[in-house]
């Protein structure tokens, strides 16, 4: 079953839940805000990307910007206690599966969660 992470404000993440709704496609929705982020939500995003912290972490945050913080500098269990205190510097949507990860809805991409 395909996980999408998603917070309430985030057009992309409604574009996504809506294009899986409409594909009769099941998905688990995991909203950020409201529901905290667990130690295995945030390595299962890290261990699915392929470049760091750039494939998920918007550094146009607004949290970013105001404290400054330099995520490169961090340790794993910072980054990991940073993401869970201020979860909406996650990009959003991030859509995961068995094979799959995407983040950002992407209307091409996002067909190749459409079961063969």
């Amino acid at each position: 079953m395909v996980k999408i992470y998603t917070s309430p404000g985030s057009q992309s993440s409604r574009k996504a839940i809506n294009w899986f709704k409409e594909n009769n496609i099941p998905y688990n929705e995991k909203n950020i805000v409201s529901t905290p982020l667990e130690d295995s939500d945030i390595l299962e995003i890290f261990k699915r990307s392929e470049n760091g912290t750039e494939d998920f972490i918007s550094t146009r945050s607004k949290v970013i910007n105001e404290t400054k913080v330099d995520i490169d500098s961090m340790s794993l269990n910072e980054l990991m206690r940073f993401i869970k205190n201020n979860p909406t510097v996650l990009k959003r949507p991030i859509m995961i599966d068995d094979r799959r990860f995407q983040v950002g809805y992407n209307a091409e991409e996002i067909r190749s969660f459409i079961p063969r």
